[in-house]
């Protein structure tokens, strides 16, 4: 055997390992970030149910079954309700298993509590329902960065042409408005993060 074959021999088993110990770590780096993902959704999950029970308990003291279809109270109850249904059947984890549904549901929650009269509620339930408000918002954003994180390494070419991911479903966003306390509060507007297309080397 030639000099030059050995030398062959030794670079294509050196690509080979390289190549292993790569997607090793890639696959273990993208199973870390899917169960990171799937922790993150979790604990979103946990801060919608417990907003939707407190302004299911806020539309209660503003007297919601007194003040008539198309009030305040009424829409917000409606609205509460609708939310606390939504938590008992989960987060969808993507568009295909219908979370763009979900989002209109919180939306409208988020809605009806941005036009609640916070100073009828006593301090107690103000300050939880405020405390309830900012745990939605960063749960999402703990969700939401996952989600990118996650996306981002699964456009990478190397887990794309080698299947990585396996069987893990494609995570998506979780977009919701942020409601602002106060007796006309307004709704801040959805915006979408949008992962740019990239299709690095590896």
């Amino acid at each position: 055997m030639s000099w030059a074959l050995v030398l062959l021999l030794v670079v294509v088993v050196a690509v080979v390992v390289a190549v292993t110990v790569l997607c090793v770590a890639r696959s273990r780096r993208l199973d870390r970030l899917h169960q990171r993902t799937d922790a993150a959704r979790v604990g979103l999950e946990r801060s919608l149910a417990r907003r939707a029970e407190v302004a299911v308990r806020v539309a209660e003291v503003l007297d919601a079954p007194r003040a008539g279809p198309g009030s305040v109270p009424a829409a917000l109850d409606e609205a509460a309700r609708a939310a606390g249904a939504g938590t008992v059947r989960g987060l969808p984890r993507r568009s295909e298993d219908g979370i763009e549904a979900r989002e209109i549901v919180e939306n409208a929650l988020s809605r009806a509590l941005g036009t609640v009269d916070r100073a009828r509620l006593d301090p107690a339930l103000r300050s939880e329902l405020a405390d309830a408000e900012r745990l939605v918002v960063l749960a999402r954003r703990v969700h939401n960065d996952a989600v990118r994180d996650t996306l981002d390494l699964r456009s990478r070419r190397l887990v794309r042409w080698l299947r990585l991911h396996g069987t893990a479903p494609l995570p998506g966003y979780f977009e919701i408005a942020e409601s602002a306390a106060g007796p006309a509060g307004a709704v801040r507007p959805v915006v979408r993060p949008v992962l740019r297309p990239t299709d690095p080397v590896g």
